[in-house]
């Protein structure tokens, strides 16, 4: 929830162009990350725990990309970037850790 948090505040002052762009790609990749983790632990087994938590790792990844673009656009500075990166860098360890402990 942190990251999806940073992530909306980052995108803030993106150009207007933006708002129906990169933005709101980066919010949604941001939003589906908690989302998956959260409906994950709302399911019954393992195997479907585990399929949120992939899901989840793969919006990490796409959120990742998707900053180095705005890096790249200068939608948001490099200092930022990074700390959206490192944060994004806490949250795949614990959804690795989540699932170096279910069941395959």
């Amino acid at each position: 929830m942190q990251l999806a948090r940073e992530v909306y505040l980052a995108t803030e002052e993106f150009p207007k162009s933006e708002t129906f762009g990169l933005r709101m790609q980066l919010r949604r990749s941001a939003v589906s990350i908690a989302s998956n983790i959260a409906e994950g632990h709302g399911r019954l087994t393992d195997a479907q725990l585990r399929n949120s938590l992939g899901l989840a790792r793969g919006s990490l990844y796409e959120l990742e990309t998707q900053l180095e673009l705005a890096r790249d656009m200068r939608f948001v500075e490099a200092e930022l970037e990074q700390r959206l990166l490192d944060l994004g860098t806490e949250v795949a360890k614990l959804i690795n850790g989540l699932l170096g402990v279910l069941e395959p």
